[in-house]
């Protein structure tokens, strides 16, 4: 739950894994001081590479100590319809054909890729409940075209499939399914690679390296990213699409490298990827933006805003927030990251003021989002539990669940 504090979350773990908080500053190489303060609820949060540190100790995914909304956890229960539903179109019974739905032969490739692409939509504005009610048919017909169609429209059913799996494994992803998340992403590389299209291939391989940022691990992750980067800088960089897909692993590999410690070198590889955007003005833009990689100035700069404070370095944060233009195409769930990193910056600079401020904007844009996110939570405690309580920050209080 988004409202758990991550001191109860974290002694509960611990406890499951059978180690005293001595035992766990040891195996995670993290102080008993940060685990006793954070356990005593002294410490509303901690930083990222802190949690993944932690989580390589306890021997559990970072989600467990820090989800995405809504994160949910596999706690046993049976699983809801729509979601079995979609776990069903994303492994369909063995030797099962396809079936086909009414009207069949005049399934549409046009309309089809339109549906993939809105639906990639509801996702970036996490309405994941949305997704789950429409994916299994997306899937289902991306799947029929790819087996019926023949030539060039084969191709396009293939790269329809691969897309619509891709949705697939982030949404299972998102729903604390990191199993299925892989597996619905591994038979979108084969749906990919059946289309010939390279540019696919290697978004997912984004996707699948940003799933081992959630299994924390970081090297694996890594390592995929900067593999694939290096073969499309090769062959696919003078096109925009190209571009973009290069530019979001490059982001994915700065992530992993900042998480596992290393803040300089995933500095290094951010610029890189910021100047290169540079290039993006001078290239055509690709027919739907939405089923290529988020890449341009503003994606990489959000990134490095969300590195700095996740690495304590709240005025340096400030600084690249200030002033930012966001580009047209830059999705809600990034607008509402900035927001919350902006929040968590001036918390740490000890400006209440502006911190309830940034955050009374987030529930603005994003209520339900905002509800269920723990590092909105953990920024809303520390700042209840501060001497400054600034206009407004009670109602974001109770709105959280952190006062009565």
């Amino acid at each position: 739950m988004a409202n758990e504090h991550l001191g109860d979350r974290l002694a509960r773990l611990r406890r499951l894994a059978g180690l005293t908080q001595e035992g766990l500053a040891e195996k995670s190489g993290v102080s008993s001081d940060v685990v006793k303060k954070l356990e005593q609820k002294r410490k509303h949060s901690a930083r990222l590479p802190t949690l993944h540190a932690l989580a390589k100790g306890l021997g559990v995914e970072i989600t467990s100590l820090l989800g995405d909304p809504p994160a949910i956890p596999s706690t046993g229960d049976a699983e809801p319809p729509e979601l079995i539903a979609v776990r069903r179109a994303i492994m369909p019974p063995l030797f099962a054909p396809p079936v086909a739905p009414d009207g069949a032969d005049a399934l549409s490739l046009p309309l089809l890729r339109a549906e993939i692409a809105d639906a990639w939509t509801l996702y970036h504005n996490a309405d994941f409940g949305r997704v789950m009610e429409l994916l299994p048919g997306i899937i289902a017909d991306a799947r029929l075209t790819a087996a019926v169609g023949a030539g060039r429209a084969r191709l396009e059913g293939q790269h329809a499939l691969g897309k619509s799996l891709q949705l697939g494994g982030h949404l299972a992803i998102r729903l604390g399914k990191t199993d299925l998340g892989l597996s619905s992403l591994e038979r979108a590389i084969a749906a990919a690679d059946a289309a010939e299209d390279p540019l696919l291939t290697a978004m997912v391989s984004n996707s699948v390296a940003w799933a081992y940022q959630r299994q924390n691990r970081l090297e694996d992750a890594q390592g995929l990213a900067l593999h694939v980067a290096d073969g499309i800088e090769r062959e696919h960089v003078t096109t925009g699409e190209g571009l973009r897909v290069w530019g979001g692993l490059i982001m994915s590999a700065a992530t992993s490298t900042a998480r596992s410690g290393d803040y300089e070198g995933a500095s290094e590889m951010m610029l890189t990827a910021e100047d290169a955007t540079g290039r993006l003005s001078g290239m055509l833009a690709p027919a739907d933006g939405r089923m290529v990689s988020v890449f341009n100035r503003s994606s990489v700069r959000i990134e490095r805003v969300r590195l700095a404070v996740q690495h304590a370095r709240p005025e340096e944060a400030l600084g690249l927030a200030r002033g930012m233009r966001l580009s047209a195409d830059t999705p809600p769930s990034w607008r509402t990251w900035l927001l919350l990193d902006v929040a968590r910056a001036y918390a740490d600079i000890g400006d209440a003021a502006g911190a309830v401020a940034t955050l009374e904007k987030l529930q603005r844009v994003a209520p339900g989002w905002m509800r269920h996110h723990t590092l909105a939570v953990a920024v809303v405690a520390d700042l209840w539990s501060g001497t400054a309580r600034p206009p407004g920050l009670r109602k974001l209080a109770r709105i959280l669940g952190v006062a009565d």
